[in-house]
């Protein structure tokens, strides 16, 4: 039976596990010093080797080689390698994610390993496993069997609950580099006799996008017709990608405003059998590559593409402005994350165009019209001719003489300057403090500002009034002694208030007014009366005569 290039090619030793110096330094110090741990968390995305390096750590903890373990050539290794070790034991915790999976599991590990030194539980996307599964494996996980170990792998470890994470030795699974996908896939190529361009293994690494199992899918795939040699546009239809040259005249079109010639483009991708989101995600590497040779003299390394390509897109590049490329980087990955769940990401994609079209045209008309309008203002300001002083005219010459326009323009300009000077006079006279001009109306002013205070202090309104302003001191001419009393003890409140209306401090000095004339010896004044009696009981009294 065929087997699929990443059975065929996985790793069994640790030196061919490629991309995790970091993981397999470790591992491997472990094994010789015999400081294995008893449980193992692997993460990382997929296609990275977390199931691969578990095996071969199986393999490592039950080789009988005396040399470097694993060997991958003693009995229990191969039969770890055939799936037919008995101490071994994979788990599939997307298909067994109960609790009665993890409680067969914790019965088994009772039993000691039948042919190796060391029984291991692999347990593959542990994160697929229920609420009720994890709690019943944490005593288990946590206080195994001396001769029991646990290594457990998934690509979202942020699913497992800190109890599980708590009990395990984390080790973080990088994304392989391109460089070494396409060495690994160069040697497969050689070792078959298939002559495969270095373009062609550049983008199969390229949407490989670090995991080696994408990778050798993708060139299973590409060896799949049975031709003995692949070419980079045998990939491009593959996968369902573009070529270079496709999004080269796209993105010319889209700067230029020619938004029909652009969709007329894409139509005939789509036609030719070109996914759509796949399109986007390539539209948007290709504004990547715009920004990134604008800064960088030789890219070819780092975008992975010729140097033919990399001076057709430097070309392109210095034609677009930094602003219209950042702003087609981010509308295009908006729109292919709303393409990711959509059911039309082809009108999705054919909106972007358009609306990054339509921009591009309005970016660059703005300074057209810009110029337009500074032309002539500039022109004005080198004709304006030097005027020179003359005598003055007289009426009669005023009278006969016609009105051109730049007196007409003139006589405007001061009439609205005589509006503004009238306006700013207004405001700087309302904004000016009230002047003491009328003593009365002064003293009611400064109760609009009392609102706030205690209720009471509105009574003193009708009991006192100002007699005299001098340039220190008001004089206050008060009816009784209980409004005397009460001005002096509210006097710096007063004074304040005085302040605010009048723009200028002075103290506040009180008179008691003479009594009048058949008025009873210590007989109080009906105000003192009305304000004590307004004053206890909280009401406003009025006296009709």
């Amino acid at each position: 039976m065929y087997l699929a290039l990443y059975r065929t090619y996985r790793p069994e030793t640790f030196r061919e596990i490629l991309g995790q110096d970091h993981i397999v330094k470790i591992l491997k110090n472990q094994i010789q010093s015999g400081t294995v741990n008893h449980a193992y968390l692997f993460c990382g995305t997929r296609g990275t080797g977390k199931t691969t390096t578990a095996r071969i750590l199986a393999k490592g903890v039950n080789c009988t080689s005396q040399d470097e373990r694993p060997c991958g050539v003693c009995e229990n290794c191969e039969a770890i390698k055939d799936g037919i070790f008995i101490d071994v034991i994979e788990i599939d915790a997307a298909s067994n994610n109960g609790v009665d999976n993890i409680r067969e599991l914790r019965e088994s590990v009772k039993y000691p390993p039948a042919a190796g030194t060391k029984k291991v539980y692999i347990i593959d996307e542990v994160h697929m496993l229920s609420t009720g599964a994890f709690n019943a494996l944490l005593k288990t996980l946590e206080e195994p069997p001396e001769y029991v170990m646990f290594i457990l792998a998934t690509t979202d470890p942020q699913k497992l609950p800190p109890t599980i994470l708590s009990r395990c030795m984390r080790l973080d699974f990088k994304r392989v580099p391109e460089t070494l996908i396409k060495e690994g896939m160069e040697n497969i190529c050689k070792e078959k006799g298939i002559e495969v361009a270095e373009s062609a293994l550049r983008l199969i690494a390229v949407n490989a996008d670090g995991s080696v199992r994408d990778g050798l899918s993708i060139l299973d795939q590409c060896l799949a017709p049975g031709d003995l040699k692949i070419t980079r546009e045998d990939v491009l239809e593959l996968i369902g990608a573009s070529g270079e040259e496709v999004f080269l005249e796209i993105a010319e079109m889209i700067k230029n405003g020619h938004t029909d010639a652009a969709l007329l483009v894409l139509d005939k991708a789509l036609a030719d059998g070109k996914d759509a989101r796949q399109f986007l995600r390539d539209l948007l590497a290709h504004y990547r590559n715009l920004l990134i040779v604008k800064f960088i003299k030789q890219p070819e390394d780092i975008l992975n593409i010729s140097c033919e390509n990399a001076d057709r897109i430097r070309t392109q590049s210095e034609g677009i402005p930094l602003a219209d490329i950042n702003r087609a980087i981010i509308e295009i990955s908006k729109t292919t994350l709303e393409a990711k769940w959509s059911t039309q990401p082809r009108i999705l994609l054919e909106l972007c165009i358009v609306m990054l079209s339509e921009r591009e045209v309005v970016s660059a008309e703005a300074p057209v019209r810009q110029n337009i309008a500074e032309t002539p203002v500039r022109q004005n300001r080198a004709e304006t001719p030097v005027i020179q002083k003359k005598a003055a005219p007289t009426p009669q010459m005023q009278a006969d003489a016609p009105v051109t326009k730049t007196q007409e323009s003139a006589a405007k300009t001061e009439k609205e300057t005589d509006s503004k000077q009238s306006i700013s006079e207004q405001v700087d006279n309302e904004s000016k403090p009230e002047k003491e001009t009328d003593n009365s109306k002064l003293w009611d002013s400064i109760f609009e500002g009392a609102d706030g205070l205690k209720g009471s202090f509105n009574m003193i309104r009708s009991g006192a009034e100002i007699k005299s302003v001098s340039e220190s001191e008001y004089i206050i001419i008060v009816q009784s002694d209980f409004t005397k009393g009460f001005i002096d003890k509210n006097k710096r409140t007063i004074e304040e208030l005085l302040e605010k209306r009048t723009g200028a401090g002075r103290i506040v000095k009180c008179v008691s007014e003479e009594k009048k004339d058949g008025g009873a010896e210590g007989e109080k004044p009906v105000s003192q009366f009305i304000a004590e009696a307004e004053s206890a009981l909280g009401l406003s009294i009025e006296i009709e005569e």
